[in-house]
């Protein structure tokens, strides 16, 4: 097994994390000595962690300070900033990174806000431009503008306006994940409208293509590109997957939907992470509550999900998890500890816990290219 860089909660979001980790183990037994090597750079609550493309640069959420910041790799195990930190949102929870290495997305919980920036040829984070409407309030009535962080966008039409699941029921955006889509096209999701939009970038950011908008109340969290072409999502509230796909014309829409656990109960497990394996035959879902791994089997085209498998997670509220080398890892924000559970090839099944190892509140795996 490789290396890990493992992303964390610092003391402002109820961690005890110190910046951004290293995961590893002794040569030649890794799967068993795995074990935390403490923080490589001082950084707070860095949650979700992403690899540059081709370069060794990675990028952190700072969830707590609402910024997100590039950090060079400067040795074998050391990270270093490249750059300051840039403010986009508040709890900003998720980066992602184009896989040209030219832009990189950030989606903020807090306020909903979802930030493109450009990155340049070293990987440093170029600082995003005011958009339009609020570079013309600016002109108009002296409004600040924040070139970092533009405003949040309103849901779609036809969208209810009163959440069950909120808080006193009022509907708020909380943005939460973005994938880049083949055809150069961003996807995000948001948990608290419902909604998956579909962006274009240009050279100001972001403008909105379309909207996929998902049943009330489903909560729309983490998403995984299928290599059939297919976007699987799975919804926090409603411990579902939805499947969508493309039409010719470049129009997204829901073809299917499933539950991502037999045994989830709605309002008691929140679904966190959805990861796929290598070959894509399989997803898997972890429930925070239950504290569960289930395996489901993808059938037909990549269109269809069927549930295969459920297994204990080892750790409690499995935030993230990631399959790797024929493995799963799986990071337990409130029991500070981390598994490596042995998944069969054949059937796709978690198999048991292999190693378990004490960890700072751990949030997100990212392995050590």
């Amino acid at each position: 097994m490789t290396r890990f860089w493992l992303g964390g909660y610092g003391a402002a979001m109820d961690g005890s994390a110190d910046g951004v980790g290293l995961l590893a183990g002794d040569e030649g037994r890794e799967a068993s000595t795995l074990a935390y090597r403490g923080a490589v750079v001082q950084t707070p609550s860095p949650s979700w962690l992403a690899q540059h493309p081709s370069l060794d640069v990675v990028y952190a959420a700072l969830e707590g300070d609402a910024a997100v910041q590039a950090f060079a790799r400067t040795g074998e195990s050391a990270l270093t900033p490249l750059g300051p930190p840039a403010a986009v949102g508040q709890y900003v929870c998720h980066v992602a990174v184009a896989p040209n290495g030219s832009s990189l997305v950030a989606s903020c919980y807090g306020d909903g806000r979802v930030v493109r920036f450009g990155l340049d040829a070293d990987g440093r984070i170029v600082p995003a431009k005011p958009d339009a409407a609020a570079a013309l309030r600016a002109a108009l009535f002296g409004d600040d503008v924040d070139p970092d962080a533009p405003a949040a966008t309103p849901p779609g039409d036809g969208v209810a306006a009163v959440d069950p699941y909120a808080v006193g029921g009022e509907r708020t955006s909380h943005a939460h994940a973005a994938a880049y889509l083949p055809d150069g096209r961003v996807a995000t999701t948001d948990l608290g409208f419902d909604l998956v939009r579909i962006w274009r970038q240009s050279g100001s950011g972001l403008v909105l293509d379309h909207e996929v908008v998902l049943p009330l109340g489903t909560g729309p969290r983490h998403m995984v590109l299928h290599p059939s072409g297919h976007l699987h999502i799975v919804t926090e509230y409603s411990c579902e997957v939805f499947t969508l796909a493309a039409a010719p014309d470049g129009t997204w829409s829901v073809v299917s939907s499933t539950l991502s656990s037999p045994i989830a109960q709605v309002g008691t497990d929140f679904p966190a992470e959805l990861a796929r394996s290598r070959d894509g035959q399989f997803l898997y879902t972890a429930l925070r509550g239950s504290n569960t791994i289930a395996a489901l089997r993808v059938r037909g085209g990549g269109e269809a999900l069927e549930s295969v498998a459920l297994a204990d997670s080892g750790v409690d509220w499995p935030r993230h998890h990631l399959v790797h080398e024929g493995k799963m890892l799986v990071a337990g924000q409130r029991s500070d500890t981390i598994t490596l559970l042995d998944l069969d090839e054949r059937t796709g099944a978690p198999l048991g816990i292999r190693h378990e190892a004490q960890v700072p509140t751990p949030t997100h795996f990212l392995p050590v290219r």
